[in-house]
């Protein structure tokens, strides 16, 4: 009897401990994420080098690897309130790709999207070859699997998510639940936390926080982009895709990545 009772108390202690621990943590609602995109050239590169185009690919991608380095890197931010939310990119013009083998559509990508998460809508900004277009839509809806397996990113306990989007792209999320808002850098949203953590495998691309400042975010910071020709996301994948039509299986990874 007394052992029963003894480990009656033991449980009772640990679930007390436990119930003011989880009162004690501190959500985040308001800040500024700074990310990383890295991009493995190497690998990008080698996928395109086929039969048809060896002769000079090949050659192409031993000189660039020659002069650059294996990954490009990109640096980006998101601002955020529990309300809303705005990715944007450096003001500052990055250096261009330095060889035109390494041109790639989703490594070049600079998106700036502004979500409200009230209306589950964003608004893109999108450069696409010579044109910028503002894409108002419904926030993309993303069947994540959420898995036990956790890892550390900019000081925060983030759990991993896997989803398929486009029919195709294989996306590993890693989310915050104690940034207590739905979003994520470009288009991604949707989980019960911030997305800190976000790579396409087979892409050979990711997106990681370096940094995350909690801060008062001024309204004016969070207001969308307002240049650009109106259009849909449906909208804008016809005329890309109008206008790819030549361009063969190359095509369907220009969509994607204007897409995304």
């Amino acid at each position: 009897m007394k052992t029963t009772l003894k480990y009656i108390i033991l449980f009772a202690v640990i679930f007390i401990s436990k119930s003011l621990s989880a009162q004690n943590i501190h959500f985040v609602q308001n800040g500024i994420i700074e990310f990383e995109k890295r991009s493995n050239m190497y690998a990008l590169i080698k996928k395109k080098i086929n039969k048809d185009n060896e002769s000079y690919m090949a050659q192409a991608f031993d000189q660039y690897k020659k002069n650059n380095p294996q990954f490009k890197v990109a640096k980006s931010t998101l601002s955020f309130n529990k309300d809303k939310s705005l990715y944007k990119w450096p003001s500052v013009e990055e250096t261009a790709n330095p060889s035109w083998v390494a041109r790639d559509a989703l490594v070049d990508l600079k998106n700036t999207i502004a979500t409200d998460y009230n209306t589950s809508t964003s608004i893109a900004q999108k450069a696409v070859y010579e044109d910028t277009y503002l894409v108002k839509d419904s926030l993309r809806k993303i069947n994540w699997k959420i898995t036990d397996e956790t890892r550390e990113i900019a000081g925060y306990e983030c759990r991993r998510a896997n989803a398929i989007i486009m029919d195709s792209i294989y996306v590993v999320a890693y989310y915050a639940n104690q940034i207590a808002v739905s979003g994520g850098p470009e288009s991604f949203t949707g989980l019960p936390g911030m997305i800190l953590g976000l790579a396409l495998p087979h892409e050979n691309i990711t997106w990681f926080a370096t940094k995350v400042t909690e801060v008062v975010v001024p309204e004016k910071d969070l207001t969308p982009p307002t240049k650009g020709k109106p259009t849909n996301n449906k909208g804008l994948a016809d005329k890309i895709t109008s206008a790819l039509k030549n361009y063969g299986p190359e095509a369907l990874s220009e969509l994607k990545a204007f897409s995304l």
